[in-house]
């Protein structure tokens, strides 16, 4: 009876596999993607199938809102006061469409756009609204600590909430991992709405812990917003003990309000499946400018990578230069080759990233990808003062890209964010303006320079170059840590995986990372 048994198991086990690996086959995934899952299902029974049920999932075709209500949402924009205008540059008109039928990212006109490049004169802007705040106050990050800085915006928030404000808040479970439960208690208890996006239960068993909303959006009564890199901690304020956290966000007034406001509202009606439209949340929007800007809202769940294609596209089509502040350098192999090809074409391509990151490991796998870049004719320069977390992509003299994507594999093909594509001559100066600032802050390298560092680094470089597209990683005490170096501060690593889909897992698993290594964990 027990040999029958075990042949029937043997039997449907193997069934079950070979309809498994038929069904990888037939999503006509990345070959380095699917080859990986056949091999670790064959060769590891029971524990590859195992891992395929939580991690191997191809969830890029669900969709967390369905296409009639992002439609219902995204309507207000096509109003005539928002789309009115002199329209885009005939240039720029494809990569416009690029984002209009991936994205339905409606070209916006006449937005006022305000700057900060840190995080005490953006909080104190951000105070300043909330302050005049009268029909409602819509926020959303990535990170939001109950520290100092966070407290200061519950308090403030607490009080418009008494006041008869809606007060929405969403957060990123992973992201705002840090803060404890009675600080959002402590919101809802008042009367503010506070919700986690894609909460993780059991983050050690679904795929899902994989997929982040990266957002950092405000909007306030629909007519003032606010977009960029900068999350709700005390180190975007106050710094850290080694240095500044140079990042940059954005004040939007206008028709752009209106974009951010549509995207809160989506990520919004997916989280709590509650649908809010109405006059109040788009009120009539000004003209105050001539800009152009499309507001870029991307995700995991489709079939486009809309901001991957739409930089890509534009740097493939620059004519004069390419400036980029990224704190990680991680592209897709179209984007890297897209820049070594403008740099060989005598385009003025310049990547500025931190001298010190708050990941060493990112680190690592970053500058394995500069010798080709420098080779190339690409001017690298690294952020001295503190951390550089700024993502900004300047074309030209007029397209300017901005909001809360890196350029990395995580924010192109795993997270949720926001961008902006911003069309005018006179914002592109400004945006310039502040990429030369802080190149007065940084160190160009020359080539002398790169080609002569230590080979144990080169070796390291390469090692962590194998796992950039599906490793993160960070010290064992969790959380966000900024050693110099993994010295004797680092008692151990963990070896992540959210900076790749979970399809990727068996590419670590067959180098050798122990599934019991592995915690989910992120970059800012």
């Amino acid at each position: 009876m027990q040999q029958i048994l075990t042949y029937f198991f043997l039997v449907v086990y193997s069934i079950t596999i070979l309809g498994i690996i038929l069904v990888i086959i037939t999503e006509n995934r990345n070959p380095l993607k699917t080859l990986p899952w056949i091999i670790v299902l064959v060769l590891a029974p029971v524990v590859g199938l195992v891992f395929y049920f939580f991690f191997g999932q191809n969830l890029s075709k669900q969709r967390i809102i369905s296409r009639r209500t992002r439609k219902r949402i995204t309507m207000q924009l096509e109003e005539p006061e928002h789309t009115e205008g002199p329209g885009i540059p005939p240039r720029y008109r494809p990569l416009a469409s690029l984002l209009l039928n991936t994205l339905h990212s409606v070209p916006l006109y006449g937005s006022r756009i305000a700057v900060y490049t840190d995080g005490k004169s953006k909080m104190e802007a951000l105070m300043e609204e909330i302050a005049r705040a009268r029909h409602h106050i819509h926020i959303q990050y990535y990170i939001l600590n109950d520290d100092q800085t966070g407290c200061r915006l519950r308090d403030a928030l607490v009080a418009k909430a008494r006041e008869g404000v809606r007060v929405r808040i969403l957060y990123d479970d992973v992201g705002s991992r840090g803060a404890k439960n009675s600080f959002f208690k402590g919101m809802r208890d008042a009367g503010i709405e506070v919700y986690a996006f894609l909460h993780v239960k059991f983050p050690l068993f679904t795929s899902k812990v994989n997929y982040r909303n990266h957002r950092k959006i405000v909007v306030i009564d629909g007519r003032v917003g606010f977009i960029g890199g900068m999350n709700i901690a005390d180190r975007y304020v106050r710094g850290t003990q080694w240095g500044t956290w140079r990042d940059t966000h954005f004040r939007i007034e206008g028709s752009g309000a209106a974009g951010l406001q549509a995207s809160f509202l989506s990520d919004w009606s997916a989280t709590t499946k509650t649908h809010i439209s109405g006059p109040d949340y788009y009120p009539p929007a000004g003209h105050f400018t001539d800009d152009i800007l499309q507001i870029a809202p991307s995700g995991p769940f489709g079939k486009w990578r809309a901001l991957l294609q739409a930089d890509s596209y534009a740097i493939a089509r620059a004519r004069q230069r390419i400036w980029i502040q990224t704190p990680y350098y991680l592209p897709s192999d179209v984007l890297n080759t897209a820049l070594h090809e403008a740099a060989l074409a005598g385009i003025d391509v310049h990547l500025m990233l931190p001298a010190r990151s708050d990941s060493k490991v990112v680190d690592l796998a970053t500058h394995s990808y500069l010798d080709d870049m420098m080779k190339a004719g690409v001017k690298i320069s690294f952020y001295t003062p503190g951390f550089l977390h700024s993502k900004l992509l300047i074309i030209d003299d007029m397209l300017s890209v901005i909001g809360s994507a890196n350029m990395d594999f995580r924010s192109f093909e795993h997270n949720f964010e926001i961008n902006a594509f911003v069309y005018d001559r006179e914002f592109a100066s400004r945006m310039a303006a502040i990429f030369e600032d802080d190149l007065a802050h940084c160190h160009t390298v020359t080539p002398g320079e790169w080609f002569t560092r230590p080979r144990t680094r080169r070796v390291a470089e390469s090692l962590m170059r194998v796992f950039s597209p599906l490793l993160y990683i960070s010290d064992a005490a969790g959380g966000y840590s900024y050693p110099p170096a993994c010295s004797s501060r680092c008692n151990s690593v963990m070896i992540s995986c959210p900076s790749a889909a979970p399809a990727d897992m068996p590419s670590c698993m067959i180098a050798g990372v122990a599934p019991t290594a592995f915690r989910m964990t992120g970059l800012a």
